[in-house]
């Protein structure tokens, strides 16, 4: 499943740079998540990162994004297919 941030978020910036598939950015308001990118970390740590700095615990699963383990995986290899061929 793919991670939400919600109306709680303050805006401290803490996030985004912790997501290795840059799946959060700044929306009009509060950080977003890109649900296309977003793996729960698997395949770079056991456990979401912006979870784990989020001081507000304002990040939890998207019940509108429901994925099991092996789809994060699959969207985490297609992911890095994607980043090798560009950064190649």
């Amino acid at each position: 499943m793919a991670l939400m941030i919600t109306d709680a978020c303050i805006n401290c910036d803490v996030c985004e740079p912790e997501c290795p598939n840059e799946a959060i950015f700044l929306g009009p308001e509060i950080y977003e998540i890109d649900a296309n990118k977003c793996t729960e970390c698997v395949g770079h740590f056991d456990e979401p990162q912006c979870v784990q700095v989020c001081p507000v615990a304002c990040i939890p699963v998207n019940p509108q994004c429901a994925e099991d383990q092996e789809s994060l995986w699959r969207k985490y290899r297609r992911l890095q297919a994607v980043a090798s061929q560009t950064s190649g």
